[in-house]
This record gives C-alpha cells, structure tokens and sequence, in this order.
C-alpha cells in the first residue's frame, strides 16, 4: 500500500525537520515550475499500459457476456491490481530521477492534423499526475476487492465490474493527458462511467433519474471546458500543456481570466461544487462501491486536479483566482450545513464530500501557497472519505440494506470491525491529532490565514470561512458516528418496541459484520486514514515531491500565529463532537424527525437547491421553449400555411371561371379584345395629342 511505498520517497523529496512548521508556503513565480522534457525513461515506457490494462479488462468483460458470470468479478479485480503495479513501476522509477527530470511528456501518436491545430496523443508524467494514478489504482484496487462480496448476489456483476474497470481507465486518461483536448476525452469518458454506475440498478425509476441528473450536470460543466479549449486554441493556436503553460506569461489578463472562469466551471460541475452541485446526493442511488471509488476519492477530485494543472493560467489571472476562492469556501459551508441535517447515512457522507473538495477548491484558489496542500488533502480524504463509504455499505449490508440513520443505533456491539475502521476514518476527516486530516486540513486552514497580496481582508474572510468548516464538520461527522454506532438501539429485533417517537416498529433485524471480502479494504484504508497524513507531511515531504509542478515557495506568515490557530480549530471541533454527543449519544432519538428550525428544514432539502435550479434555469427553459414552439406554429408555419392558404384560394377562384361552355370562353375573348382595343386607342390618343 502508499503508506509503505512512500516511505523511501522520503530521503529522495524532503529534508527532516519539524512535523509542524510554524510557517507556510507564500508564493512563487511561474517560472520556478519545472519545464517538461521529451526524453522518455525506459520504465516509463509502460506508463501506457496504466490504461490499456482496465480498459481490457472493461472490453473482455462486455465483449465475453454472461460466460464471465463466475469469473468476471476477479478479472475486474486483477486488471485494476495489474494496473497499480505499473503505477508502482512508473513512481518508484521517478523518484530516483532528480527533481529537474521528474516532468516528462510521452507522445504516443498524431491525432488531429487540420490547418494550424496539431494535437497528438500523448501521457505527461510527473508527480501530480503519478499522485493520482496512484490514487486511482489503490483505492481502487480495494473497493474493487469490496465489491466481489458486495455484488455478489447481483445477477448483472459482470457488467458491474465492467463499468468499474471503464471508469478506472477513463480517469486514467484524465490524470494524464498531457493535452487539454485529451483531458476532455477521460473527461467525457468518467462522466459516462459515473452515469452507467449510478443508474446500475436502472429497474428502479429514481436510480435511473438519478443518472440523468447527474449526466446533465455534468454536461453543463462541460460546457466550460469546451469553451475554454476553444479560447486556448484562439489565443494560443494550441490545446497542449506544454505550449499553453509556455505561453500563458505572455498573454493578456482578460484571456487568461476567461479561460480560468471557463475551466473553473468544468470543476463545478465535476466537483460538485457550487453552483452546479445539485446532482451528488442523488448519484447515491448507485451501488456503495460506485460512491466510495466515483463519488468520494477519485472523479470527484478532477475538478481540483484542472484548476492544480492550470495553475500557470490562473497564476496570470487574480480575478479568477479569487472566485475560485469563493466557489470554495461557498461550498464548504454549503455540504457542512446539509450535511447536519441528512438522515440517510450515504447523503450525510455526500454533503461531506461536496464540503472537503471546497475546502481542496479553496487551497488550489489560494495560488502557489496552497496547490500542494489542496492535493495533500485529496489524498489523505481518498483514503478516509473511500473508507467511510464502505463502512456505510457494511452498515446497509448489515441492516438489510437500510440507510435511516434514525433507525440505526448501537451498532458497535453487533459490527465490531466496522466501528473501528469507520471511527478512525471519523477521527481523521475531524482532524484529530496524528490522523491523516490533522496534517492535510489544517494546513489548508493555515493557508487561507495567510493574507495574499498583502490584502488581510482576504485571510480573515476565508480563514474564518475554514475554520467554521471545521467545526461544523466535526458537529455533522459526529452525530453520524454517533446516530450509528452509538446511543439507544432503533431497529426492531423481533423483541417488541416501544410506542410514539421512539417506535421501533419495522422489519426484524439481524445486525451482523460483513465478510472478510468487505472489512479487509476497510481495514486497509483505516491505516492510511491513521498513518499517511503523517508520512507524507514528515520533513515537508509530499510539498518537496510536488515541487516540480507546483514550484518552490518561500515562506510567509498567517494573520494569527500557526500555534493559535491548531488551537482554536482543535477547540472548535471538540465543541462540535461534544454538542452531537449530547444530542444524538447521550439523549434519545426520535425516530421520526422533529420539524426543526427553518434552517434545518431548508437543509433536509439541501438548502433548497434543486428549487433554485428550477426557478431560475428549469422553468425559464421551459416558458423560453413553449414561447419558440409558439412562434414557430404561429409565425414561421402560420405565414408559409398562410400563403398556400391564400394560393389555394385564388385557385378555388380561378377555377369556378372555367365552366366548359363555349358561349362563356368566347364572352372572355370578346371581353379581352375589348379591353385591349380600348388599351390601344388610349395610347394612340394620347401620343396623337
């Protein structure tokens, strides 16, 4: 696993010191990013079979059909783990490259060749790049290895597993293209896997709607990338990294600025973050295993990965760093706050989800001071968000696939293993001391103290804006943990149950722990929520391993003393963890929910949102459409029917005059000749005179 492989990067990335420095990253200039180089590594040479590998096994899965029934699971199974030893290949054999060699551009073959645009295919290998394949393949490789007990009565696996290695491939493509234009490719291709797995079960109508939702969303956010190639190629007269990056000094703010705020749209809508968020807590309609891979640790994240990799762009343009900034910090409040007020245990860990990548949006916004640590955080949260879901799913599958959390209740008696990997997972996401979120949050609260551009203004804002994230994460995290695992039993146990709020009336349930298949990846990624936070942060090690891309950086000072700050955070999320205890451990609770404030009830709605979109995008739509159709029926259609109408008629007309009489045809002429005659003399007269 990571934890173990990164311990010799260790002596290659960073220096030993402190665990806790008192100071933090400032800025850098884009200069200080290591250029790429085109001499390719002999081992790097296999990088390709990074996504070769799953997409075979993706292809052989629903090529071969239900002849794979008994086998297919496990050949899903190996292709992400054969996957993840090429990862292992690739990162061992660029950490013994020096720092200025660790950027590689792979070129593999032409692609498009039409007028001035010339992209080809190729992979950018570097170590934000190889942080996430790493990412994708573990983790993945895990909940893969979940999944075979998981879907195990589920007819249609197959294609399950199929869908999971086409994801896995797809987000491949994405981490390392080293072309825009290619990006959007296992952009595209992550979108259609998430649809796929999110109406899996598509036999059931809110599954299937779900994945609408969420395919539509998402194309409005591609939207944003589309155009945002479209201004690189205008302004650049390329779409590769390499000569974008090159070039982005050079050129004017305001297209720079667009190009940001278009790319930052894209990571809204992949990212789940304001406004175009809407469609994560529905895509929990998916089987667990979906949301731990797709919608905890890996797709989720590549709108923090876009914003990271454009940095040269948004280096050049302030003002959209800054709604970057408040895109993030927007959304960190947003998920927190709904996230206080779900039920179902798999929508509370959604608005989490959609809270912490505000926090990572927040850092990648902050400029050079906080592209390492947004990245920092993803890794660590992939680890513990990615165990928190399978917990949830041993959870469900353990209570007859319930997902109430107010019909759940003491379960640490009944699912030992489940409890403890999923409180460490808890600790880790409240920033406890040495988990894994302590190193990687907090030092994104410390970063966002920090004022940039001497403006204090700014740090006060957003690193009051974190610092409330924190404790508020820390209430919503608790009273999940706790509605869970702790307090008075709510489910029936065939026992009898008491009457009114506390009913327990309802299906007879046997809680039991899950099979080994299950809790064996949750115990693997409980260590990394224990230990990776730590082994990464020590000597300032995976800042130095990201160096290359993210530059080197001075140091600078946050507007409260680093000290103060780990303080007050820890003080705030102990006050969160307390008042749930007292609520939802210590107290009784009610089965049905009470009504609430208003604020709660907006929450349980999720704030709203879906309203929102309604009134102000749906609707309008949907009078603009009627409107046109209107138009089209009354003007376009209406004027052309209307002419026919007025050449039938003139016809009906005409045609009453020829009766077939002779004596009425010669009338005509004489009548003709008449009045040509008289056209005559008139003329005459006229002339004569």
């Amino acid at each position: 696993m990571p934890t173990v492989t990164l311990l010799p990067a260790l002596a290659h990335v960073g220096e030993l010191g402190a665990l806790l420095p008192a100071t933090l990253p400032a800025a850098l200039s884009a200069q200080e990013v290591v250029p790429a180089t085109t001499v390719v590594p002999g081992p790097f040479l296999l990088a390709p079979l990074l996504i070769l590998l799953p997409l075979l096994g993706a292809a052989v899965l629903l090529l071969v059909g239900r002849r794979s029934d008994r086998w297919g699971a496990w050949f899903g199974v190996l292709m992400s783990a054969a996957s993840f030893v090429v990862a292992l290949v690739v990162f061992l054999s660029m950490l013994s490259l020096p720092p200025d060699e660790r950027v590689v551009d792979h070129r593999l073959f032409d692609w498009i060749a039409a007028g001035g645009l010339d992209v080809g295919v190729g992979l950018r290998l570097d170590p934000l790049s190889v942080t996430f394949v790493l990412l994708v393949t573990f983790v993945g490789t895990l909940i893969h290895v979940y999944a075979v007990a998981y879907m195990e009565h589920d007819k249609d696996r197959r294609r399950f597993f199929a869908y999971l290695n086409l994801f896995v491939a797809a987000m491949l493509v994405l981490v390392l293209a080293d072309s825009y234009l290619v990006l959007f490719v296992g952009w595209e291709g992550v979108g259609l896997a998430s649809y796929l797995l999110i109406g899996f079960w598509n036999h059931e109508r809110e599954n299937a709607v779900a994945a609408k939702k969420a395919f539509i969303m998402n194309r409005v956010g591609d939207l944003g990338l589309i155009v945002a190639l479209m201004l690189m190629f205008a302004g650049f007269g390329a779409v590769d990294f390499a000569t974008v990056f090159a070039d982005a000094p050079e050129a004017g703010t305001a297209l720079l600025t667009a190009i940001g705020l278009a790319l930052l749209v894209a990571a809204c809508g992949k990212s789940a973050q304001f406004p175009l968020q809407a469609w994560l807590g529905d895509a929990m309609a998916g089987p667990t295993p979906v949301s731990a891979l797709i919608h905890a640790a890996t797709m989720v994240t590549a709108g923090v990965y876009l914003v990271v990799r454009s940095a040269p762009i948004y280096e050049g343009a302030p003002t959209a760093q800054l709604v970057v900034v408040v895109v993030g910090a927007v959304t960190l409040l947003f998920g927190a706050i709904i996230g206080c007020a779900k039920d179902d245990i798999k929508k509370a860990l959604a608005a989490s989800t959609m809270s912490q990548i505000g926090y990572m949006i927040l850092a990648a916004g902050l400029g050079p001071i906080g592209y390492a640590f947004a990245i920092f955080h993803l890794v660590t949260h992939g680890f513990f968000k990615a165990g928190m879901f399978l917990g949830a799913g041993s959870v469900m599958h353990g209570m007859n696939d319930g997902v109430d959390m107010r019909r759940f209740g003491a379960l640490s008696r009944y699912m030992k293993v489940t409890w403890i990997t999923f409180g460490l997972g808890w600790l880790a996401i409240l920033g406890i001391p040495p988990f894994s979120g302590f190193w990687s949050k907090d030092k994104i609260i410390e970063a966002a103290f920090v004022p940039i551009d001497g403006q204090e203004w700014r740090a006060w804002v957003f690193g009051g804006v974190a610092l409330l994230g924190a404790g508020i994460t820390a209430f919503y995290m608790s009273r999940l943990f706790f509605m869970t695992f702790h307090g008075h039993k709510r489910w029936n146990d065939g026992s009898g149950s008491p009457t009114g709020p506390l009913s327990t009336d309802g299906p007879v349930q046997h809680p039991h722990e899950s099979p080994l298949l299950m809790t064996a990846p949750m115990v693997v990624l409980a260590v990394g929520s224990v230990a990776l936070g730590g082994l990464l942060a020590f000597g300032n090690g995976f800042v130095d391993w990201l160096s290359p891309v993210t530059g080197h950086v001075e140091h600078a000072d946050p507007v409260l003393p680093v000290w103060a700050l780990v303080t007050l955070t820890l003080v705030l999320v102990l006050l969160g963890v307390l008042l749930a205890w007292r609520q939802f451990a210590v107290s009784r609770v009610p089965i049905v929910p009470p009504r609430g404030s208003v604020l709660t009830r907006a929450a349980r709605k999720d704030l709203y949102q879906d309203q929102v979109n309604e009134a102000v995008f749906m609707r309008p739509g949907q009078y603009l459409t009627r409107s046109l159709v209107y138009g089209d029926r009354q003007m376009v259609d209406g004027g052309w029917m209307g002419l026919a109408g007025l050449v039938g008629a003139t016809g009906e007309k005409l045609r009453g005059m020829q009766n077939g009489f002779v004596r009425s045809y010669a009338a005509t002429m004489l009548a003709g000749l008449i009045v040509i005659v008289a056209v005559v003399l008139a003329v005459t007269t006229g002339t004569g005179s």
